[in-house]
């Protein structure tokens, strides 16, 4: 296929691809009891977070991964069940909104790791996925 962007639309999902990874990676270490608690949610925790939090950490980076291949799956870089393929362009955008709204978010927190780092990183990843849901 020699589509002008497809390159540049599998670039841009591979990236993005790296950055949900990592910070599903991240999102995992919360959950498994990292003592990172003070840089994340505003801060409100030092340490360990709750049980609770812990489980919404690990919960949130299963989501990261199924965003991920959501993300391939627009670009054609990995299958995706013929009979729901409709979904994938509504998907990649609501995953884009999404990640929009949490950088919002990181934007706002007391952490100053969530103002800089995971604002930064959460903006790229949309960016990303909002080129990838444009192109593909």
């Amino acid at each position: 296929m020699n589509v002008p962007g497809v390159e540049l639309t599998v670039v841009a999902a591979v990236i993005a691809t790296g950055l949900f990874v990592a910070m599903a990676a991240f999102q995992a270490t919360l959950a498994a009891g990292a003592p990172v608690g003070a840089h994340v949610l505003g801060g409100r925790h030092s340490g360990v977070l709750p049980p609770r939090l812990r489980a919404l950490s690990g919960i949130a980076a299963l989501l990261l991964v199924g965003f991920a291949l959501v993300v391939l799956a627009r670009a054609g870089v990995v299958g995706w069940p013929a009979g729901i393929a409709d979904l994938l362009i509504p998907a990649s955008w609501v995953i884009a909104g999404f990640l929009v709204l949490n950088t919002l978010g990181n934007l706002a927190s007391k952490s100053r790791f969530e103002r800089t780092v995971l604002a930064a990183t959460t903006a790229v990843v949309a960016a990303l996925c909002a080129f990838v849901a444009l192109t593909a």
